[in-house]
């Protein structure tokens, strides 16, 4: 079968190369899947630097979320075990943690809606407990994260407002249904979020980038508004102003989706089974951008490393080389 491979951690484009390879063999416990869709995280860029919390022994196959077959037909959602990462054309994965792709999704929407959802949902619901008619903020509003928060915030009741970088990124994030756009490259955030919510800032803010976002958000707060702490994208991690948070009231929140899922997978199954009734719903649906074949896999996740797409990129082994739709 044919396999992307890191045998020395760099950039992307650099450090990945198509190769033919066996086809995994599974241990035990597990089942091998052939894979129909490959969803492209930004984890994916940080493994091939060597810069996850999760290093794989080299050689290894990024990829950490698919939709695939098993051997008896059924379609499913998983998170491949490393070192036979998604971006191939089989991979293996814990049987017990496979999870039913939504009828309502196709095969590339379905491998999008894992991490990214569950991530937005546990964030929003079970960390910064969101309610009906409180304000939530949403860095990289049009960026495959973002997006799910945004989708998540309106299925909530919330209003949102969708932080972006760019005009294109903007009208993705005014087409989401955002309530308030703003560009951080040409408006003051902080100034437009304080305007929009009448001073009183936002509830809650969702913040998978860091650095200078979360400075921001530290400003445009609300009182008793929480802050969740999803990733840091944009390259630096902030240290917190404590008694910024003190004299504030206000509440900073770690968010780690992948804990749950060793910890409380019950938890994680109930999530996946609320997002296949909104997904049936129609109230959430990953913003697939771009579908590629195999062999874009290496180009696809140096994009998403360079924050330059909008949505979701997705690695679709069937299609034919040059196929991108």
């Amino acid at each position: 079968m044919q396999a992307w491979r890191v045998h020395t951690t760099g950039e992307p484009r650099e450090a990945m190369r198509l190769e033919e390879v066996p086809e995994p063999v599974p241990g035990e416990g597990e089942v091998r899947l052939r894979v129909l869709a490959a969803n492209v995280n930004f984890p994916d860029a940080l493994l091939t630097r060597g810069q996850y919390q999760i290093r794989p022994p080299l050689p290894f196959t990024p990829g950490v979320e698919v939709c695939g077959e098993t051997a008896d037909g059924r379609r499913v959602i998983a998170n491949p075990s490393l070192p036979h990462g998604g971006f191939a054309e089989y991979v293996t994965a814990p049987a017990h943690a496979l999870l039913p792709a939504p009828d309502a999704l196709d095969d590339a929407e379905a491998a999008a809606l894992h991490i990214g959802y569950q991530t937005g949902w546990f964030g929003l619901h079970r960390r910064a407990r969101i309610r009906s008619g409180e304000t939530l903020l949403v860095h990289a509003a049009a960026g495959g994260v973002g997006s799910a928060a945004v989708q998540l915030g309106k299925a909530a009741g919330a209003t949102v407002i969708g932080v972006v970088g760019g005009k294109a990124k903007a009208r993705t994030a005014e087409q989401l249904g955002c309530d308030l756009v703003v560009d951080r490259t040409a408006e003051d955030l902080v100034a437009r979020v304080k305007e929009f919510t009448g001073g009183r800032g936002a509830d809650v803010v969702y913040d998978p980038v860091g650095g200078d976002a979360y400075t921001a958000s530290a400003k445009c707060v609300a009182f008793e508004g929480r802050i969740v702490v999803v990733g840091f994208a944009g390259g630096t991690v902030p240290a917190p102003a404590l008694n910024h948070a003190l004299v504030k009231n206000y509440s900073i929140l770690g968010l780690h989706w992948g804990l749950y899922a060793a910890k409380d997978p019950a938890a994680v199954l109930a999530c996946h089974t609320e997002l296949t009734r909104l997904a049936a719903e129609g109230a959430v649906r990953p913003l697939v951008s771009e579908r590629v074949p195999l062999a874009g896999a290496a180009d696809a996740v140096q994009r998403v490393a360079d924050g330059t797409t909008t949505g979701r990129l997705v690695v679709v082994p069937s299609l034919p080389d040059g196929g991108a739709r």
